[in-house]
């Protein structure tokens, strides 16, 4: 008996949208965080180079945890790590909307950075294997999400920040970014077998490395330093 196949596609452009909205709601935890550096300056009196160490721990932690997090998906699924990802958003930033130490700032932005990295990653890895054969286009659609929620969010987070206080933009963006991706998240799943298209492997190279072997070959830290720039 020849094996039941759902067709090549049905559903795949849903799950390539609910990436997008993801990305769309954690776009402002980077791409906002200027507004909310003078207002907190003003009130706490801290240095804004101090207040910038927070934008740095969640640089960091956005992009450094991102294997981690890949390993995490390829075990458990990007359901589950997108429902922690934006579980974790939201209450970076509500404790910042609480935060009255440099300290809870930097712990909130580790947070949210963590967070951040794993719903980003996860998004961007799942419109992959949805796409084999639109790759390019897959990762494009998705990546503008993260450029599109910022410029969709820019004039009501302002309007916030200049009506109820940045404290209010923290606990209010943050409550409702993080609900959002957690709700999209429970319909995350990754392709089953014959749901998507067949595509030719194209060799590229004699063997597979594995990843202890990867981070050994220079060509590695020549692309990671690329990004890193």
């Amino acid at each position: 008996m020849s094996e039941i196949r759902k067709p090549v596609g049905a559903g795949r452009w849903l799950q390539l949208a609910f990436g997008v909205v993801c990305m769309c709601m954690i776009a402002n935890m980077q791409y906002g965080w200027t507004f909310f550096v003078n207002p907190m300056q003003e009130r706490h009196g801290w240095d804004r180079a101090a207040i910038q160490v927070a934008f740095t721990l969640f640089v960091v932690t956005e992009t450094w945890l991102v294997p981690i997090e890949g390993w995490f998906v390829d075990k458990y699924g990007p359901r589950i790590v997108t429902l922690f990802g934006g579980l974790l958003c939201g209450i970076a930033w509500v404790m910042n909307s609480y935060a009255e130490t440099l300290t809870m700032l930097y712990v909130a932005a580790a947070i949210g950075g963590t967070g951040a990295g794993a719903v980003y990653g996860t998004c961007v890895g799942n419109s992959l294997k949805w796409f084999p054969d639109r790759r390019g286009l897959a990762a494009g659609i998705t990546a503008m999400g993260f450029g599109a929620g910022s410029a969709l969010t820019v004039v009501p987070i302002q309007a916030m920040i200049k009506s109820q206080g940045y404290e209010a933009a923290f606990f209010y963006f943050g409550i409702g970014q993080g609900v959002i991706v957690m709700l999209i998240a429970l319909f995350l799943r990754s392709p089953a077998k014959g749901q998507v298209p067949d595509v030719a492997r194209v060799s590229q190279s004699r063997r597979d490395f594995k990843p202890g072997e990867m981070v050994r070959t220079p060509i590695f830290w020549v692309m990671y330093a690329m990004f890193v720039m």
